[in-house]
């Protein structure tokens, strides 16, 4: 006997849910796109007044914020699609494929920077620090806006999470070419200019990194950090009547939805669907997984001996990956 099952939790209602809540998020995105476009122009005429490659920095980096949040904002309208054709999932990843070219504008932006501030160490230009610190206490202030607003949205996902790390940093540059300007300002050290954009620097390539590394994850189709699968398949294997979980696969559709397939054997006398709606409601409370496909069966006679000690042990040498016994097993 044989059940195959395929669950995708919650319905109709929590559809809905999700529905109201995207439409709460892009209404946050368009408001700190609104801020963050309108500062910008701004800034761009006064960093070429002032002679700061700090506050220029800051537009550019301003420039790739706004772009990210267009970009968060067109992968919501298209992961919201249904699923149709060959597009299974829907457009569900194109939230991945806005965080991972977030990530990545983060990561060449900071190069660029990266040396555009070596060469101004080695030689600084002159710099304007009266206005440099009043225009940067002004992005501050409206920087601290635009992220209030996108950490309104719902941040486990990463499409939001990439447009909210780009805010956070222009904040950070913000801040730092204010304390540069004061510098300049009041000691005539023009390099502080330039050194508070490589400590910006840093922490862009440190955020880029943290969304390629996240995004590149979904992609390959590796587990959730957060879900051992191996514990998962242990966990699994300890029901009474399940004999051998293989063929156990957990990756990530989308941010924030998990999904598992696996192949369960089960004692011969055990009711397969049974079993499976045991377990699914396992992998629902205990991980949070409500998108599973379970394929039960009955375990087959060579398995059954196996595990009496009848006949040696050469099950596990199979191409499926990892097994998992409900004995002492070495995987």
């Amino acid at each position: 006997m044989t059940s195959a099952h395929h669950d995708h939790g919650p319905g109709e209602h929590a559809g809905h849910a999700r529905g109201v809540a995207a439409d709460a998020d892009r209404r946050w995105l368009a408001i700190a796109l609104t801020l963050i476009a309108s500062f910008m122009a701004a800034e761009v005429v006064i960093g070429v007044i002032a002679r700061s490659l700090a506050l220029i920095s800051d537009a550019a980096h301003m420039l790739t914020d706004a772009v990210s949040i267009v970009l968060a904002l067109i992968a919501m309208r298209l992961s919201a699609r249904p699923a149709r054709g060959g597009f299974t999932y829907g457009l569900k990843r194109a939230e991945i494929l806005s965080a991972q070219a977030n990530g990545l504008t983060l990561l060449l932006l900071g190069a660029w920077l990266a040396y555009e501030a070596v060469r101004r160490l080695i030689d600084p230009p002159e710099v304007e620090g009266g206005l440099v610190v009043g225009t940067a206490l002004a992005g501050i202030a409206v920087n601290v806006a635009a992220a209030w607003c996108i950490s309104k949205a719902n941040r486990t996902s990463l499409n939001v999470e990439g447009a909210y790390q780009h805010i956070l940093n222009d904040l950070f540059a913000f801040i730092g070419t204010a304390v540069a300007g004061l510098v300049v300002l009041l000691t005539g050290f023009a390099r502080a200019d330039a050194i508070a954009t490589l400590v910006v620097v840093v922490l862009m390539v440190r955020a880029g990194y943290g969304l390629v590394r996240e995004s590149g994850r979904i992609f390959l189709e590796a587990a959730p950090a957060h879900l051992d699968p191996d514990t998962i398949g242990d966990r699994l294997v300890a029901h009474s009547a399940v004999t051998e979980v293989h063929d156990l696969h957990v990756w990530t559709i989308t941010s924030g939805q998990p999904a598992l397939s696996a192949h369960v054997l089960v004692t011969p006398v055990t009711d397969c669907h049974t079993v499976r709606r045991d377990l699914e409601r396992t992998l629902q409370s205990d991980y949070g997984i409500s998108h599973t496909t379970l394929q039960v069966d009955h375990a087959p006679k060579d398995l059954l001996d196996v595990r009496a000690g009848a006949v040696d042990d050469a099950h596990c040498e199979t191409p499926h990956g990892p097994v998992h016994r409900d004995e002492p097993h070495t995987h």
